[in-house]
């Protein structure tokens, strides 16, 4: 079936329920001819880790809010709850989810794993959007996965009254962002799907630093890959960190 609006593809994007940058980042992120459509992940947990793990013991039932949509990929705009599952209960989780969706589903924490391994990074630089505790989970995920965790740069947001992530400007995260860029690592990451993170990849694209990526920035890469059956290239995601194809959208959005 061929949409309108998505000639090329149509992902189903869960997001926290709180969170106000992934629906953003993802429609300047897709290229054209594709297109996505939300839906929240909810808890009424009182703690931030209870409503993460919540989301990912729930995340069957929020598959249902798409109903009978033509997806052809799920994208999972959510991190923190990867690094509190753990490595082999998310797999067996996502195995659970696309046998219910039947279509591939992709955490962001696996997307980034796909990228970082695509252009064989090692040694892993962070920009951390998180209060210590998950800081430190998010840590042990990576490490999980083979990857040396660098220097980590925070960014946490303690004063918020709204949300300590979902609050934070781009300008606090490229501030965190320079603190790293010369010190010898393989990659650069930026977590979170709430920071906002393209405008400091964009300011940065061109340098001779190493590359950079964001949460974001892997989920739909990942998820533009899969919808087009394409194999996992450095080329790809060199191109994507550099904003090849939507620096401009984001200079439009922006403007």
């Amino acid at each position: 079936m061929v949409l309108e609006y998505a000639p090329l593809g149509l992902v189903g994007v869960l997001t926290p329920q709180a969170n106000t940058t992934v629906e953003p980042e993802m429609q300047i992120l897709l290229p054209p001819g594709f297109a996505h459509i939300n839906a929240r992940l909810t808890s009424p947990k009182e703690t931030m880790e209870a409503r993460l793990v919540d989301y990912y013991d729930t995340l069957e039932r929020s598959l249902d809010q798409f109903a009978n949509a033509p997806l052809q990929a799920v994208a999972v705009g959510c991190t923190g709850a990867s690094y509190l599952v753990g490595r082999n209960r998310e797999r067996a989780l996502v195995e659970r989810w696309q046998a219910r969706a039947g279509v591939p589903v992709i955490t962001t924490g696996l997307a980034v794993v796909d990228a970082l391994r695509a252009i064989g990074a090692r040694r892993v630089g962070f920009v951390s959007c998180y209060p210590p505790d998950l800081t430190a989970a998010s840590n042990r995920y990576w490490a999980s996965h083979g990857f040396e965790i660098g220097e980590v740069a925070g960014s946490f947001n303690a004063d918020s009254d709204f949300h300590p992530i979902y609050s934070l400007r781009a300008a606090t995260a490229a501030e965190a962002l320079a603190t790293l860029r010369g010190d010898g690592h393989d990659a650069v990451l930026m977590l979170g799907t709430g920071m906002p993170t393209l405008q400091p990849i964009a300011a940065v694209a061109g340098d001779h630093g190493p590359p950079v990526l964001s949460c974001m920035l892997c989920l739909a890469w990942r998820c533009v890959q899969a919808m087009e059956g394409r194999e996992l290239s450095p080329d790809s995601v060199f191109a994507w960190s550099r904003g090849d194809d939507w620096a401009a959208r984001l200079d439009a959005r922006t403007a």
